[in-house]
């Protein structure tokens, strides 16, 4: 079992590996039935034989909650916080079939302005398909709990 880590647990340059996930025909239309994206060249096989991708491919978001998902399944994870955001871009298809997975690291870190007993971290990602090419990368910023003063690391 990963260690959840607090903000003070953290440091500039930590890095963190997901675990791999293949992507499937039905969880590109599961995705679709949840967002209500029906669009053919995801969910339509024939129409999307003759589009420019040759084949069905999965929904640009779907790959930013993938790497989302990932990256909460890697060793290196923090307690749960809050998201304040994603900078993100969408560089290849994703194709049913790929494997992926995301590699991250802690770029910069400053306590909360806001919220006491908050720290907030940026963290770079990249979503990686079995080729080693990024797919889709950005950044994450997210706001984490600090230690309680009364604990111990």
């Amino acid at each position: 079992m990963a260690v959840e880590r607090y903000w003070e647990d953290a440091k500039v340059g930590d890095e963190g590996v997901s675990p791999t996930m293949t992507v499937t025909g039905a969880m590109v239309d599961m995705y679709a039935d949840v967002s209500g994206d029906h669009t053919l060249l995801h969910v339509d096989e024939e129409y999307a034989r003759k589009s420019h991708f040759g084949e069905r491919v999965a929904h640009g978001l779907f790959g930013l909650a993938v790497a989302d998902g990932l990256k909460c399944q890697a060793d290196y994870r923090f307690l749960p916080g809050m998201s304040l955001g994603w900078n993100w871009d969408f560089l290849l298809p994703i194709r049913i079939g790929d494997t992926l997975h995301v590699k991250f690291r802690v770029d910069s870190m400053r306590p909360s302005n806001s919220k006491p007993g908050w720290g907030i971290v940026i963290i770079p990602c990249e979503l990686i398909n079995q080729k080693g090419e990024v797919v889709q990368r950005g950044e994450h910023k997210l706001m984490i709990p600090r230690r309680p003063v009364d604990t111990a690391p």
